[in-house]
């Protein structure tokens, strides 16, 4: 493919697997061109006319649905809804394959028939085919091309001479440089910018196909394909057969004249020209070039290259055809007919293959899809079976066999000139050929380390559209206008302008906002604005603070709304003069006016009942049950919170907490206490009618806990030893809330209960809970209703609480099923946390639980608080996930929202947006501060908008589209089955890399997985997502904790998501100070029997000891030599005074730091039983319960995506 087009290139993850395409990295730009047209989906409900039907929500991908139509979760369904084919017809004809350039046939070609995937995903693909097309597939990662989406060669008229990858024998191609003009190692398009789409069938539509200098770059970085497949062996096949990356030489020739081509030297590689990124390697099966960036070299010559594509032995990345590493059903092979959906010939021997093919062959258009433009002399030539046809056999995975089209494309796509032309017949299946190659696929680890060399400067956010670093990063923000990413992250910085484009290429509009955020100590917090008694500066009609984005006018008497144009009178205590520019002379002196974040003192009016608020009260509600008293809970709860009531949250730390605490203890009855500070000795007050709650005293239940410290403290000594003996096992929890919230209700103010409760509330009271755990409905239809709340007294119970100001923190001791998905409504809704302490056991658990327990009464946390985003005319927020509750649909309650949670809100489109002014939007949160102080704070963001689909790919980012993606899913399961959860994840996906493919990427083989340059990583995490314990659970998953985990995600940030759903792995060898080492990939592959490695999770913290650990790595980590003298029951490492503990407790401690749960450590040495617990974090391999590894992932994905666009 044309260097320029790095991102048509298919990524060198190039080769293509049966069953799973490979990846390519794209380039870091963050853009990926992609080479599929984006297709509408496959899924019925994704049909892009129709908004789907169903339920409201479209695919899990926000951007699926028309924006105002909701789609349903149906959209789970696979039905493949029309997914354009082909890219705009293409003016040009495809230039003909170069008659010389046949592709060697060392490629593999995946043209053989593929049997489909055993996995569960859906057919597969044989491996053989996998390996063909994953060999075929490069998953290319490069930036665009220069020249443009199409990346067609220079129009040279005459064929590349073979430079086709010829010269590399893995691949097909010859190495032999492409034709001068004709891009050197993609086969121009055909012709030009219908060229790559003519991968499709059509040419890519105008706008889109001068990608090239557009193009995001593409992930595909090729792999192997430095050298530029010689057009001509491309072209010769038919469109549909050839998968090779050249075009013919007329193609070459025929990239639109527009664009520019691209031709590049015939050295250079066939990945765009862009090279990739550095940080991606390309996929090829060997290692990755050392620059990724420079995949494989541009110029790369053939084979020799790194980036070449190794000769003809096998190549990691192929997958054996004929069967797909996962299991796959045979029967999903296509049917010989059709061509293979691999490759139209028969994929060679997986082995054959070089990892290198596969990025060739991610140039090469895949046969059947053929330049999408006409067919032109390309794809007149020989017939499309086999594509052996007239030309020299090309394979179609562009690795040297030749390969019939692929089944399932008929030929060229539609739109092409030759789409529909019958197919060929299957090549036969190659012999099985070697599994993919782990290390030719994106790697997480790459992508994050090559960001952090990336990022040098500090992250200014004065320019819009400007993609942050990424969470794994660290960085230091400046704030010039827009808000800090640790406040905001959105899925795309560049939007789509219509809402047809955001739903043809289905990839979600989304922010993640954490209001409340903390900052690093080199940040400055926002600043406190005081308009003065009026309040806050607001727009007339949509009632926007006053922000950078309002513009004055009229010397500065008026300014205009930058969301909604409407004009507003300055007041006159607020009006300063306008400089040369048009901006205010105080501009840069008025946060409000230069800042994207910052806070309003709120005045009256905008409290509620127009009164002041009191301070704050915290309500401790202890269960005393003998469960509770028994485990050890009760003790520790009241020893810690004799020292915890000191570090109440405060603003000034100079001065005291104005929260004012109150107790409660419980069983099937509730005990208050008076702890007056008049009084001797604690009183209590017991209310055994738990049918109708109520607060028995009022004076003296709220205190100052430094005016009554003594009898607080002779009340937390009394209450272990007044229930010690206690016989009472049930409890109530209903009554509980009911009464903090009445305590709060009398108080007159707002506040949080903390509530430590242990088991089930089965005796009589309201909201008494039955044990409904079966292990029956797992898997079946019934099984969301598993997830719902059994009874409705809570979510009315709620509805109070949130009006009150009553916020709900759970802390969880259970030994059972106590129904977490009931018990958490109060919690997830108030804006409250979950914390679970299974088996809890004073001597293991206490210090996670304390941790949990001080962190959570310190932090920051705002009180009754109310949430609008507002956005600029042409989109606007739609929905909303996250720990709340809404009584209307714009705005989001929290009764308490603190530094940790964060609200992840949806946008869609109800107009047309323009490129010229972007899209603004604005979250402001009214909350009364923990000191009692109404306040706004404000965060503001402008996003660029683009008419162009390689724009938007160019500027995404995965680790937020993850985030939105999850917490779509976790919530659709509760209303839809597990399996069409998973199914509608798995189709948005395909449906967003089919859409890049389509429009984005240059023509390829269909054998080569094409990823966007910031998306690379899609597949791996979402593979990730649907193998967590909340869509597929193992045989040991409780109910439980997948409610805990699916209420937990609604809440996380980009980080914590980030890390839970693709841990992070350190090898533990030679630490230099002040620097961790370089984590490694999540795969048992990578981890080594001498040494030892620490992973965490957000949640949980591992430390695995090889079997052969050195003796002193051991002696100084755990003060014995010996393997089997460590004690796996450690929870914590002992204190040793060597520079190696001291080392590995401060990373450690720092781990900790940083997520706002307390993992405790738990020591695993290999071939322990333990080791099954770690091993469900390695998310890269297969998982016990039945979960794909990433290989065989991307190989169904690559499949997936190759059906949405036959």
């Amino acid at each position: 493919m044309n260097v320029n087009q790095h991102t048509p290139m298919a990524s060198p993850y190039g080769q293509p697997q049966p069953g799973y395409g490979q990846p390519g990295y794209a380039p870091l730009d963050g853009g990926y061109p992609a080479p599929y047209a984006p297709y509408n989906g496959p899924a019925s409900a994704y049909q892009p006319g129709a908004p789907p039907q169903g339920p409201a929500r479209g695919p899990l991908t926000s951007g699926a649905t028309p924006v105002s139509a909701p789609q349903p979760y149906n959209q789970y369904n696979h039905s493949q809804g029309d997914m354009q084919n082909g890219p705009p017809p293409m003016t040009q004809a495809p230039p003909r394959p170069a008659a010389s350039q046949q592709y060697n046939q060392g490629a593999v070609n995946l043209s053989g028939p593929q049997p489909s995937y055993p996995q569960h995903y859906g057919p597969q693909a044989s491996m053989q085919q996998v390996a063909n097309q994953m060999t075929g597939m490069q998953i290319t990662s490069g930036p665009p091309t220069p020249a443009g989406p199409r990346y067609a060669p220079p129009h040279s008229s005459q064929p590349p001479v073979n430079t086709a990858y010829s010269a590399a024998p893995p691949h097909s191609y010859t190495q032999a440089p492409p034709p001068a003009s004709s891009p050197p190692t993609q086969p121009p398009p055909p012709s030009g910018p219908a060229a790559s789409q003519q991968y499709y069938g059509g040419p890519p539509p105008p706008s889109q196909q001068p990608f090239n200098s557009s193009l995001p770059p593409t992930s595909q970085q090729q792999f192997a394909s430095p050298a530029p497949l010689p057009p001509s062996s491309q072209q010769t096949f038919p469109h549909s057969s050839y998968s090779g990356p050249a075009p013919t030489p007329g193609q070459a020739p025929a990239p639109s004249a527009s664009q520019p081509q691209q031709s590049f030297p015939p050295t250079q590689p066939p990945f765009s020209s862009a090279p990739p990124p550095a940080s991606h390697p390309a996929f090829v099966s060997g290692p990755p070039p050392p620059a990724q960036n420079s995949f494989p070299p541009r110029a790369a010559p053939p084979s020799s290259q790194p980036g070449s594509f190794p000769p003809p032995g096998p190549s990691p990345i192929s997958m054996p055809s004929g069967q797909y590493p996962g299991p796959m059903p045979p029967q999903q092979q296509p049917p010989p007919s059709q061509p293979s959906p691999y490759h139209s010939g028969p994929p060679p021997p997986r082995a054959q293959m070089p990892p290198t093919s596969m990025s060739q062959s991610n140039h090469l258009p895949p046969g059947p899809q053929g330049p999408p433009g006409p067919l032109g002399p390309m794809q007149q030539p020989p017939s499309q079976p086999g594509m052996q046809g007239g030309y020299p056999p090309q394979q179609n995975g562009a690795f040297g066999q030749v390969r019939g089209p692929q089944p399932g494309y008929a030929g060229p796509y539609p739109g092409q000139p030759n789409y529909g032309a019958p197919a060929t017949a299957p090549a036969p299946a190659p012999a099985a050929q070697k599994r993919l190659d782990p290390d030719s696929i994106p790697s997480p680890i790459q992508v994050i380390e090559d960001d952090k060399v990336k990022t040098t400067e500090p992250f200014t956010t004065g320019v819009r559209g400007q993609a942050p670093p990424l969470v794994t990063t660290n960085f230091q923000v400046k704030d010039q206008g827009n808000a800090s990413p640790r406040f905001v992250r959105c899925t795309a910085y560049n939007m789509p302008c219509t809402a047809d484009m955001a739903k043809q290429s289905q990839v979600p509009l989304a922010a993640v906002i954490k209001p409340l955020a903390t900052l690093p100590p080199d940040e400055t917090p926002p600043y406190l604005v005081d308009h003065g008694e009026g309040g806050p500066i607001r727009c007339n009609r949509c009632k926007a603070y006053m922000c950078p984005y309002m513009q004055f006018i009229e010397g500065g008497r008026r300014f205009q709304c930058g969301f909604c144009s409407c004009v507003t009178e300055v007041p006159p205590h607020y009006f300063q003069h306008l400089d040369h520019t048009g901006k205010r002379v105080d501009c840069y002196d008025r946060p409000e006016l230069s800042l994207g974040s910052y806070e309003f003192m709120a005045t009256v009016d905008y409290c509620k009942n127009n009164k002041i608020p009191q301070p704050p009260a915290f309500i401790f509600l202890i269960d005393v049950s003998y469960n509770a008293v028994k485990s050890g809970m009760v003790n520790i709860v009241c020893q810690e919170l004799k020292t915890l009531l000191d570090y109440l949250p405060r603003e000034n730390p100079e001065m005291d907490s104005v929260v004012r605490v109150g107790f409660v203890t419980y069983n099937k009855v509730l005990h208050f206490y008076n702890v007056k500070a008049s009084l001797a000795q604690p009183q209590m007050l017991v209310v055994s009618d738990v049918s109708d709650m109520f607060v028995p005293l009022l004076d003296g239940f709220l205190v100052n806990v430094n005016e009554s410290r003594l009898v607080i403290e002779s009340l937390l000594d009394q209450i272990p030893e007044m229930f010690a003996e206690t016989r009472e096992t049930e409890t109530v929890f209903g009554p509980v809330i009911q009464a903090g919230l009445e305590a709060l209700k009398a108080a007159d103010c707002s506040g949080k209960l903390f509530v430590f409760h242990s088991s089930l509330p089965i005796a009589e009271a309201p909201g008494k809970l039955k044990n409904r755990e079966d292990k029956k409905l797992i898997g079946t239809d019934k099984e969301k209703s598993l997830f719902q709340p059994q009874v409705a007294f809570y979510n009315t119970l709620a509805k109070e609480c949130v009006a009150q100001g009553c916020c709900v923190d759970l802390f969880l001791f259970p030994n059972q099923y106590v129904d977490v998905a009931t018990l958490g409504v109060v919690p997830v809704s108030t804006g409250g946390s979950i914390y679970k302490y299974t088996y809890f056991q004073a001597q293991s658990d206490t210090e996670r639980f304390l941790n949990d327990l001080r962190r959570d009464v310190q932090k920051l946390v705002g009180f009754d608080a109310v949430m609008r985003v507002r956005t600029s005319t042409g989109i606007r927020a739609t929905d909303f996930f996250g720990s709340f509750f809404m009584s209307n649909t714009t705005d989001v309650e929290l009764a308490g929202l603190d530094c940790d949670k964060a609200v992840t809100v949806e946008f869609k489109h109800d107009d047309k947006l323009s490129e010229e002014t972007g899209a603004l939007m604005q979250c402001a949160v009214l909350y009364t501060s923990c000191s009692g102080q109404r306040r706004l704070r404000v965060h503001n963001m402008a996003v660029n908008c683009c008419s162009q689909l390689a724009d938007l790919y160019r500027n995404c980012e995965t680790d937020t589209i993850i985030n939105f993606l999850s917490k779509y899913a976790f919530r659709g399961l509760l209303s839809n089955p597990t399996k069409a959860v998973r199914d509608t994840l798995i189709n948005q996906c395909a449906q967003i890399l089919a859409c890049y493919r389509k429009n984005c990427a240059s023509p390829s083989s269909a054998g080569q997985l094409i990823l966007p340059e910031c998306m690379k990583l899609l597949p791996v995490y979402l593979n990730c997502v649907l193998k967590s314990d909340v869509l597929m659970p193992g045989a040991d998953v409780s109910l439980d904790d997948r409610a805990y985990l699916r209420q937990l995600i609604s809440c996380m940030d980009v980080a914590e998501s980030h890390v839970f759903f693709y841990p992070r792995l350190l090898p533990l060898t030679k630490f230099e100070s002040g620097s961790l080492p370089v984590a490694v990939r999540d795969s048992e592959e990578r981890l080594s029997k001498g040494g030892l490695y620490i992973l965490e999770t957000g949640l949980h913290l591992f430390l695995w000891v090889g079997a052969s650990a050195q003796q002193e790595l051991l002696v100084s980590i755990f003060g014995t030599p010996s393997f089997s003298q460590i004690d796996p029951s450690l929870t914590s490492l002992p204190v040793l005074d060597n520079p190696f503990s001291q080392r590995l407790r401060e990373i450690i401690e720092s781990f900790r730091a940083q997520r706002s749960r307390y993992m405790k450590l738990m020591v695993v040495k290999q071939e322990d039983k333990s080791e099954l617990i770690f091993r469900h974090f390695l998310v890269e391999d297969k998982s016990a319960s039945g979960g794909a590894s990433y290989v065989d992932f991307l190989c169904h994905m690559h499949k997936e995506i190759r059906q949405l666009l036959s």
